[in-house]
C-alpha cells in the first residue's frame, strides 16, 4: 500500500523549492512506497513526481482568505487525489527522522497531531505535522462554513478551532515533532553564543513564523532592528545536511 503525504502552497510565501525539498526529504526518510501531494494555486517549478492539485475551496472572510485558515478545507467530505488516512506537513518543516513511524502510530485514530509547545496541556494541537482520515470528521469543515465570520471571529486560529472542535485527537510522542524557536534554540542571550542542537529522537522540525529553515541554517533572522538584541540565530549546520532538494 502507497502512503500518502501532503501539503498546501499558496500565494507567494513559499516558493515551489519548499515542495521540492519536502520530497527530496520524505524520500530519504520512508522505506515504503510514498507518494507526496501538494494542493495548490500554482504548480510551476513543483518536481514532476509530485501530484498536484488545485487548492481546495472554502469559503472565508476577506481578512483570513490567505491565513492557514485554508488549510480547514481539507476536512471536506471528498479531496482530488488522496483518501484514507493521509500525513499532513507544513511546507516549513525539516524531516530529520523516520516518516513511517508516523502513519503506524495508533492506526485506529482519524486524527493525530503535535501537542502545540507553547500551549502545553491545554488540549490544542499545532498542525505542522498531523495525520487524518479523510472524510472521517467532516463537521470541523461544515461548521466554519455554516458560521465563516462568526469562527473565525470566536477562535484566535485555525489550530484552536480545530483542536477545540475536533471529536477525537491524540498527540504525537513529544520527542518526534519539536520547534525550532520553542525547543531548541537556546535561550537569550545565550543564542548569541551557542548553536542549536538537534535531538536523535526528532523526526521533524517545525519552524513557525520566522526564521525559515534557510534563514536559520544560514544564520538569518529577518526582524526590525529593534528586535534584533534577541532575535538573533546562529548558523546551524545541520539543517542543510536535511533540508536539500538532492
Amino acid at each position: 500500500m502507497v502512503q500518502t503525504v501532503i501539503c498546501a502552497k499558496w500565494g507567494s510565501r513559499y516558493p515551489a523549492a519548499y515542495v521540492n525539498c519536502l520530497l527530496a526529504m520524505i524520500r530519504r526518510n520512508t522505506k515504503r512506497d510514498t507518494r507526496l501531494v501538494c494542493y495548490t494555486d500554482d504548480p510551476s517549478g513543483i518536481h514532476p513526481d509530485v501530484a498536484t492539485y488545485p487548492m481546495p475551496v472554502v469559503a472565508l472572510p476577506m481578512s483570513k482568505a490567505n491565513h492557514p485558515w485554508r488549510k480547514v478545507a481539507l476536512w471536506q467530505e471528498k479531496l482530488e487525489g488522496i483518501s484514507g488516512d493521509v500525513l499532513f506537513l507544513d511546507l516549513d518543516v525539516v524531516i530529520t527522522g523516520s516518516m513511517d513511524d508516523f502513519f503506524d502510530f495508533k492506526p485506529e485514530s482519524t486524527f493525530c497531531v503535535i501537542e502545540n509547545w507553547t500551549q502545553m496541556g491545554s488540549k490544542i494541537g499545532n498542525t505542522s505535522v498531523y495525520r487524518f482520515r479523510v472524510g472521517a470528521s467532516t463537521y470541523i469543515y461544515d461548521t466554519l462554513v455554516a458560521d465563516p465570520e462568526g469562527v473565525t471571529q470566536r477562535f484566535p486560529n485555525s489550530q484552536t478551532f480545530i483542536s477545540r472542535t475536533a471529536r477525537n485527537m491524540d498527540f504525537w510522542p513529544a520527542e518526534w515533532c519539536v520547534s525550532f524557536k520553542h525547543t531548541l534554540m537556546p535561550p537569550w542571550p545565550l543564542n548569541f553564543f551557542q548553536t542549536a542542537k538537534l535531538p536523535p529522537r526528532t523526526k521533524v522540525v517545525c519552524f513557525t513564523g520566522k526564521p525559515d529553515p534557510d534563514e536559520a541554517r544560514d544564520g538569518a533572522w529577518p526582524a526590525p532592528w529593534y528586535k534584533k538584541v534577541y532575535k538573533y540565530v546562529r548558523p546551524t549546520p545541520w539543517i542543510a545536511q536535511h533540508w536539500r532538494e538532492d
